[in-house]
């Protein structure tokens, strides 16, 4: 599986993959999934993947390859947009020669992308990509993507992160991210691979691989739980029934009822007694055998 999250900010973008692919608990593989296109002082695109490994290659290369009749490729054309647009005819490329075999054999046409960067006379932007081809962008109400297994990293990001957020809060934010989901998936694994882009550098000069020996992450992983669990207990536990009137935060309140939905039982179960069938115990279970 996969775990990638991007972030577009006002100081520039973040990107950070993990590199686990696994068919099954015993056929676990590591492979990069962060890809950089980069022309320094004119471009620099960063795709990350999601899904099908073998498809997420190919869509790779028909990118790298992409020439449209009127020359258009993804080293010269004018915006980030138009970047995407590539990315996504090399999608349906890949659908239209693989789709049809794939599914012959039971197999999904299963990917998903994030594609961002910055070309020369534009800011930064940032999509997510979709199996047909079509994306959508992040904008400042929306300012982070999510593929693969997003839901052990989401809660974190939307507390914290805002497009005001320094590149280096994000960093962080993101490494959190994927230490709850490293967490609670282990189809999710190291190392990771971590992009840091500063609006207007045009050029890549924070990159980091990271494995179980970073000191930064290892520091990460301890703070995180640690901080996490004293927080947890510096929370008042809850107070039931508190009397009227109460100005403390508890939970229910004297005379305010509330009611479960209740399922009522048969009329032959007597009220109080749960019935049920007389155990056996093994040595009646085992007859004869059990006396040797």
């Amino acid at each position: 599986m996969t775990y990638c999250v991007a972030m577009r900010l006002h100081a520039g973008l973040v990107f950070l993959s993990d590199s686990r692919t696994n068919a099954g608990v015993d056929n676990v593989g590591t492979f990069r999934k962060m890809y950089l296109f980069e022309n320094p002082g004119d471009r620099v695109m960063v795709l990350m993947t999601s899904g099908n490994l073998s498809l997420s290659q190919s869509i790779r290369q028909a990118i790298t390859d992409y020439r449209s009749a009127q020359g258009e490729s993804i080293w010269n054309v004018a915006s980030m947009y138009d970047a995407a647009r590539i990315v996504g005819e090399a999608i349906r490329r890949v659908h239209a020669r693989d789709a049809k075999a794939l599914g012959d054999f039971g197999i999904d046409f299963n990917v998903r992308m994030i594609f961002g960067g910055q070309i020369r006379g534009e800011g930064c932007r940032l999509f997510q990509m979709y199996s047909a081809g079509n994306f959508i962008e992040s904008h400042d109400e929306n300012t982070y993507f999510q593929i693969g297994e997003s839901k052990y990293g989401k809660p974190i990001i939307d507390r914290v992160i805002t497009p005001a957020s320094s590149l280096d809060e994000a960093a962080k934010c993101a490494l959190i991210s994927m230490d709850s989901t490293l967490r609670s998936n282990i189809s999710v694994g190291l190392p990771l691979d971590l992009l840091v882009y500063e609006c207007d550098a045009l050029a890549v000069n924070r990159f980091v691989s990271i494995d179980e020996k970073n000191a930064y992450f290892r520091m990460i992983r301890e703070t995180w739980g640690t901080q996490l669990k004293r927080i947890f207990e510096s929370i008042d536990d809850p107070v039931w029934n508190a009397p009227q009137p109460s100005t403390e935060p508890a939970l229910s309140k004297a005379g305010t009822y509330a009611h479960p939905v209740r399922i009522p039982p048969p009329k032959d179960v007597a009220a109080g007694v749960q019935q049920s069938l007389p155990l056996q115990s093994v040595a009646q279970q085992g007859g004869d055998d059990a006396q040797h």
